[in-house]
């Protein structure tokens, strides 16, 4: 029997961003989606399959940090992967006390996406 691609949630403000992360994932056998808020995310959330949450570290309306935060005290336990596009250390410490899988900075190189991915998920897709 066929297993299922693991979903992997988007949350980044920036649509092409968005995309492309959505495709990268796609050609390594991972499903995608994607959001443009922390509040789109949050209304998924309660009803989420998700094997891995990649976030920005700003959205715009909240920070990611905040998201992951509010979803802890809420209950739900993903795998976090934060992205910045800052080299901020005191971001960078705040989202490892949160417990992320990783911290990437953009541009971010595919490998260390995919590696991160697999990391979070535990999964062996090639």
């Amino acid at each position: 029997m066929a297993t299922q691609p693991e979903v992997i949630a988007v949350v980044d403000d920036d649509p092409g961003l968005r995309r492309a992360l959505g495709r990268l994932l796609s050609a390594f056998g991972y499903r995608t989606e994607v959001f443009g808020s922390a509040q789109e995310f949050l209304v998924a959330a309660p009803k989420s399959k998700r094997a891995c949450v990649l976030v920005d570290v700003n959205l715009g309306d909240t920070s990611g940090l905040d998201l992951v935060r509010q979803l802890f005290v809420s209950g739900f336990k993903f795998p976090v992967i934060f992205i910045s596009g800052v080299e901020d250390e005191t971001i960078e410490r705040r989202a490892m006390e949160l417990g992320c899988v990783a911290f990437l900075r953009k541009p971010i190189p595919a490998d260390r996406l995919i590696e991160a991915v697999k990391k979070a998920t535990g999964s062996a897709i090639q």
